[in-house]
């Protein structure tokens, strides 16, 4: 039988996706990229945030019309059953089988049932794990759940308290993928930093780097989703000393105002925020920072929204997502009094992207003349130019330079130097 997947959502989700593709595989399914191809499909659903659950309940619906056709099974999984199991049930009749997270042991189980197949009692494992992100880069999930309990989040309750992985199981899937041809690592997590202090009494994502660079074949790791609180000086002088790891940090910090971090639930303050950056290009001035941030949030007044404006124009981060806030189910800021109206969220939201347009084409126009190592990636439709990224980019959330094609030499997969010659919005233009 063929199998199709969709996987909605962060790269954390990704990652569960292959695993459940391994299981499929192991079992001698075939796995096709075109859902008209399939018998059974497979979706990894989003409940983060309301526009997560719309694309989620949309696709479902989408895929659901394949059923008219060859599917014969509908199987959802992820986030959103977790958190909406039975009212999906009654509004998705078309689905044949829901899995929550918390049942992901015996997800095998389930499906054997479903397609009336031989019983097995096997959960996920990265042993059988399939990469789908191509053949250089792969993400390494260290942890699951969380346990910061911001106000405006659903992950905790959704994915349950922060668990980390055991250290050497991660090495030991880190040298697997490397065996596999994979160049890069990204590490992910809720948060990376709080990594290891569940398991080990102590964070131990500094340690984990250093090992990770020890393995033959890696040749960039990154990590993202470090919270500002949990940076400390051993962790970037870890980022500086090897040469392997991305001199790129993922800083979530949502606000600068200490009254809407208060109320965020965020353990940083404005000051300790603004120190850190200051730190981080100090130490390392090739760094790139990367933010997101929240407009919006219950009780933010336009003092608040200003000292966010004024700070985002000073502190010129090289590449910022903003999100408005979104009223999210069971969460403690669902309750909160003056919650923002919709068109003053937009308007905020508005102005903080406008002033980030301008700050990133200013930082990319600095890049022109410099020279980087790239990682080739792919080519465009017509064959001109090769597509590649430098440690300032991460797959999917950021640019990618547009080198052009002007040898026959296969360098899909390579790392070369490319001089950037222009900009083009978010990304590169550059020459070998």
């Amino acid at each position: 039988m063929n199998v199709g997947f969709i996987s909605l959502g962060c790269s954390k989700n990704l990652v569960v996706t292959e695993e459940v593709i391994g299981l499929f595989k192991k079992h001698e399914f075939n796995i096709v990229n075109n859902e008209k191809d399939a018998d059974i499909i497979v979706i990894n659903t989003c409940g983060f945030i309301e526009t997560a659950k719309q694309e989620a309940i949309d696709t479902i619906l989408e895929m659901a019309q394949y059923k008219n056709g060859r599917c014969k099974y509908l199987i959802v999984i992820g986030c959103m059953v977790e958190r909406y199991e039975e009212e999906m049930k009654e509004a998705l009749p078309e689905v044949d089988l829901f899995v929550r997270i918390k049942d992901y042991n015996k997800i095998w189980t389930r499906i054997s049932e479903l397609l009336k197949a031989e019983i097995s009692n096997e959960c996920l494992t990265w042993e059988n794990r399939v990469i789908t992100t191509g053949n250089t880069m792969a993400y390494l999930k260290i942890a699951e759940g969380c346990s910061n309990y911001c106000t405006y989040c659903a992950i905790p309750k959704i994915q349950g308290k922060y668990i980390s992985r055991e250290f050497e199981e991660i090495i030991k899937e880190a040298k697997s993928l490397a065996n596999k041809g994979i160049k890069e690592l990204i590490v992910i997590a809720q948060d990376t930093t709080k990594y290891g202090i569940d398991l080990y009494g102590k964070p131990r994502l500094s340690e984990l780097l250093g090992e990770l660079c020890k393995i033959d074949g890696i040749e960039w790791i990154r990590f993202l989703y470090a919270y500002p609180e949990s940076i400390t000086e051993e962790l970037i002088e870890t980022v500086k000393k090897n040469e392997k790891i991305c001199k790129y940090f993922d800083i979530p910090i949502q606000h600068i105002s200490d009254e809407v971090l208060k109320r965020m639930n965020r353990k940083s303050d404005g000051e300790s925020i603004k120190e850190l950056i200051n730190k981080i290009r100090h130490q390392i001035p090739e760094a790139i920072l990367r933010t997101t941030l929240i407009v919006g949030f219950p009780g933010e007044t336009n003092e608040d929204f200003e000292k966010l404006y004024k700070f985002v124009q000073d502190a010129k981060f090289d590449k910022l997502g903003a999100f408005t806030y979104s009223k999210e189910d069971g969460t403690p800021a669902e309750k909160m009094e003056n919650q923002i109206h919709p068109s003053t969220k937009k308007s905020r939201y508005n102005k903080i992207m406008k002033i980030q347009k301008e700050i990133s084409e200013e930082r990319l126009k600095s890049k022109i003349g410099k020279t980087y190592k790239t990682l080739i990636e792919e080519k465009s439709f017509d064959g001109r130019y090769l597509i590649g990224r430098t440690y300032m980019d991460v797959p999917d959330e950021d640019g990618v330079v547009f080198i052009e094609n002007n040898t026959n030499e296969d360098l899909i997969g390579k790392f070369v130097n490319v001089e950037i010659v222009d900009v083009q919005e978010y990304d590169l233009i550059g020459r070998l």
